[in-house]
Formats: C-alpha cells, structure tokens, sequence
C-alpha cells in the first residue's frame, strides 16, 4: 500500500542509541517539548488523594444524590443558554455570588398556582405570594455575637438555638380566598408577607 522508497536499517542498533543519535542531530532545529514540573505532579496527586478519601467517607446514597445534585445543576446551565460550567469559577463570579449572598432583608413576590403553594389544596387559580429574602449581617445585635460564643464553647449543646438574625415575616398580608378544583370555597390566613424584618 505504501509506494515510498524508504529504507530501514536493521536492528542491530538498539532503539536507545537511535533515539540519542536523532536527538543529537534535532535538539538544534526542534525546541523541547514542556514538561510539568515534580511539584505540580504532587501537588495534582495530594488534591486527588483528598478527593478520593473524602468520596469514600460518603455512603452510596449521598453520593448518589451528589451525582443527581450536579448533573441537574448542569443542565439548568445548558437550559439557560451555558455552554458548560467551568471547572474553577472566576473571581468576578465569586464576587457576584458573595454580593448577591449580603443582600438586605426585603419583601419579594411570585405569582404561583394555589396547588404549588403545598397546603393540601387542588386548584388552579393563582394568588400573588409574597415572601422575605436577604441576609441580615447588618442586624447582628450582642445577643447573637455572645450566643454564638456559648455555642463554640460547647456551653450551650443540645438546645436547638439560631445564632444569627433571621430574615422573617413581620406582618402578614390579608387573607386569601379560592375556589378548589371541587368547587369549594377556601380561605387561608398568614400566607403572605406583608413586612420584612431581621428577628
């Protein structure tokens, strides 16, 4: 198949004196190839002994639901126009992400089907719910800062306490009313927030 006029030497010239011949005759012509230094091999082999450690610490069900948690994660990023997740995000993305983390504590709304909103009822119809989301840094009182103390201190064990300030409901909105998928009329109380506050 191959119509060349190529002749091979015999192999009485062992393949490492060959190797050193042509490498004498090329090293002035061709640059050397890069190679990755000791400390990076080691320090690549440390990170994937670490992984490998912290996988086999997990049992077969979370690593499951790590796999589902990721693959879902990445295809709401193909769904939302991303090519692909990068592996190690920038620090314009971290910063993005630690802005969006300490926003204040504010009243938002999402128009949702009665059926969503998880109470137990089938309906269609759909109601105005509002909600609190934020962070509440800012309203860190001396009480958070010296429960938070007592909890590092192991003083304070079993009690299921918050040591920080929560983003909660103050108010809530008026009642709301609907019909079911049956015909039957419903009220529900405090479903909305009205006012949002740090408590």
């Amino acid at each position: 198949m191959f119509s060349g006029s190529r002749k091979y030497s015999p192999l009485s010239s062992s393949p490492s004196s060959s190797r050193e011949s042509s490498s004498s005759s090329s090293s002035s012509s061709l640059p050397a190839a890069p190679r990755r230094s000791p400390r990076a091999l080691q320090r690549h082999g440390s990170l994937l002994s670490q992984y490998t450690s912290l996988l086999e610490s997990y049992t077969e069900g979370e690593i499951r639901q790590l796999i589902s948690a990721l693959v879902e994660r990445y295809s709401q990023a193909m769904n939302s126009g991303g090519h692909e997740l990068p592996l190690f995000p920038r620090a314009g993305s971290r910063r993005k992400r630690a802005r969006a983390r300490h926003k204040p504590c504010e009243l938002r709304e999402l128009e949702v089907s009665v059926s969503e909103l998880g109470l137990g009822y089938e309906s269609d119809e759909t109601v105005l719910f509002r909600y609190c989301s934020g962070t509440c840094e800012a309203s860190v009182r001396s009480y958070d800062l010296s429960l938070k103390s007592m909890r590092s201190r192991r003083r304070i064990r079993k009690e299921k306490i918050r040591a920080r300030p929560c983003c909660r409901p103050l108010a809530y909105d008026d009642d709301v009313s609907f019909l079911d998928a049956y015909n039957r009329y419903y009220t529900v109380n405090e479903l909305s927030a009205k006012e949002c506050g740090c408590v």
